[in-house]
């Protein structure tokens, strides 16, 4: 039997791996002095990352995992910027382990299983643990993600991967439940301030040749969003700047220069999408308008489909305003029919007039519970045989079925309702729609009951007795209008031995 290390593998495309001599550290952590400003300052340890304190306790699944403690398979999940590469790094840099990286975006089922082949004949060989770093493993399909399962269980591989998605929809549960999940935070703007200013001093950035001032980190800080990356990039443009200018100081100027764009949490594809949305629709229905321009702002910014905004504003107007303003759905349709029209970027102001309508409306979701409690109805099986008098009476031999017998044609009363069944048997008295009290829908509350009450043939609700009025008090005469008030002939009476009437009840 020929030996498993006779023959040597060739490296798998998208794979990079550590070679022998290098104490396990690949080209993947290899950084040069022309490297990107966010390459040189990536940390050399765990003590140096920032803003993931709730990571790095003694005995943390990240501290076991950089300090090739248990081998545990882990999947980091943040936003860009927050130090998931940077982990990879570290990771990287064990003595001990074989490093392999590879990127989703350009690895198949092929690679995979020609490193997790590689491993094994390692393992085997008692040669070192292998730990496998996949970046975007979200974009790994569900036959590339099924094909890490088996080496991932029984250890053939350390797993560790990175994503900008939630995990939870974009990585497949087996997969999922064998690796330990954790969350890395966007960086607050005092760690993202930190980085940039150990960034000018030390030696792997700027080297102190360079002052940042106050207003310039401001900026920069601001644009960043936390992420730090896109800080550090701004601040070596920035840099680049004040050195072709010939100046030793990076202001305020020089970095409005070097970049104008803060960076916008959002992909349009991505879990930050779905949390925006959510975000614009619970604001509409909180009647915020302010809250809900912004986050309809943040959407057109960071590039998302006009049309998609347009349908929610249109779902929008039925779910959550429905009959309290009846136009709002008309609104919601023109602004989307403008979009489809005009395009954007005029059309954003469509957009934000139809937002503004929503936000401000009276708010009522009596269209959406209506139909949410007929629908649950329909499925339980309740809903019995169309009534005759109902049924389709337009083809030959329905009249012999009796299909139309009782119908009552409501334009022949002159209140244009009359009493009959239109509802199956079971069904009779349901009431799924409930009017609120709110903008038009007060007259639709009002009117409601009376049809109800119509239509089923029930009796008429005992009229309330009219309130009896107070008499009106007598109005004073106007002053040196010469006609006595009543008060006054009243008064004057009783001076004189009071009315007539009086005078006979005491006598």
């Amino acid at each position: 039997m020929e030996s498993d290390t006779l023959f040597s593998l060739g490296e798998p495309a998208g794979a990079q791996r550590a070679p022998a001599d290098a104490g396990g550290v690949a080209d993947f952590a290899t950084v040069g002095a022309d490297s990107p400003l966010p390459v040189r300052m990536r940390p050399a340890s765990l003590d140096e990352l920032v803003g993931q304190g709730h990571l790095l306790a003694p005995g943390a699944p990240l501290r076991q995992l950089v300090g090739g403690g248990a081998p545990l398979s882990v999947i980091l999940w943040g936003p860009p910027g927050t130090g998931k590469t940077t982990i990879a790094h570290l990771v990287a840099q064990a003595t001990d382990r074989t490093f392999v990286a590879m990127s989703a975006l350009n690895a198949g089922v092929k690679d995979v299983r020609a490193v997790i082949e590689t491993a094994r004949r390692q393992r085997r060989s008692g040669g070192a643990q292998t730990v496998l770093f996949i970046d975007e493993v979200h974009r790994f399909s569900k036959t590339q993600q099924d094909s890490l399962l088996a080496a991932v269980e029984d250890r053939t591989v350390t797993l560790l991967a990175a994503t900008t998605e939630n995990p939870y929809f974009s990585v497949i549960s087996p997969l999922l439940s064998r690796c330990v999940l954790l969350t890395l935070q966007p960086l607050d703007d005092d760690a993202v301030r930190g980085l940039l200013r150990r960034a000018v001093t030390d030696p792997r950035g700027l080297g102190g040749a360079l002052t940042l001032a106050a207003e310039a980190e401001e900026h920069l800080v601001r644009l960043a969003g936390g992420d730090v990356r896109k800080a550090l990039t701004a601040l070596e443009a920035a840099a680049a700047s004040a050195h072709a200018l010939g100046t030793g100081l990076i202001d305020l100027a020089t970095a409005e220069q070097a970049v104008d764009v803060a960076a916008v949490r959002y992909d349009r594809d991505g879990d930050a999408h779905y949390d925006v949305t959510s975000a614009f629709i619970k604001s509409m229905r909180g009647s915020d308008v302010d809250a809900a321009l912004h986050w309809l702002a943040r959407m057109l910014v960071a590039g998302e489909d006009a049309r998609f905004i347009a349908r929610r504003l249109v779902i929008f107007a039925s779910e959550d305003v429905g009959m309290a303003d009846p136009t709002a759905l008309s609104v919601a349709t023109a602004a989307a029919h403008a979009v489809e029209y005009v395009g954007l970027p005029e059309a954003q102001l469509n957009l934000a007039q139809a937002v503004i309508h929503l936000a401000t409306a009276p708010k009522s979701n009596s269209a959406t519970t209506a139909i949410g409690a007929a629908i649950a109805d329909v499925r339980a099986g309740r809903g019995g045989a169309v009534p005759r008098g109902l049924r389709d009476a337009h083809y030959a031999g329905a009249r012999g079925l009796g299909h139309g017998t009782g119908y009552r044609y409501p334009h022949d009363d002159q209140r244009g309702v009359v009493t009959q069944q239109y509802a199956p048997d079971d069904l009779v008295g349901a009431d799924y729609y409930r009017p609120s009290g709110h903008g038009a829908e007060r007259s639709v509350a009002a009117r409601l009951p009376v049809l109800r009450r119509i239509v089923r043939g029930l009796p008429a609700p005992p009229a309330r007795p009219e309130p009896v009025a107070p008499p009106a008090r007598p109005e004073p005469a106007a002053p040196g209008s010469g006609r006595r008030s009543p008060d006054a002939e009243n008064a004057s009476a009783a001076e004189d031995g009071g009315s007539d009437a009086a005078r006979e009840a005491q006598q």
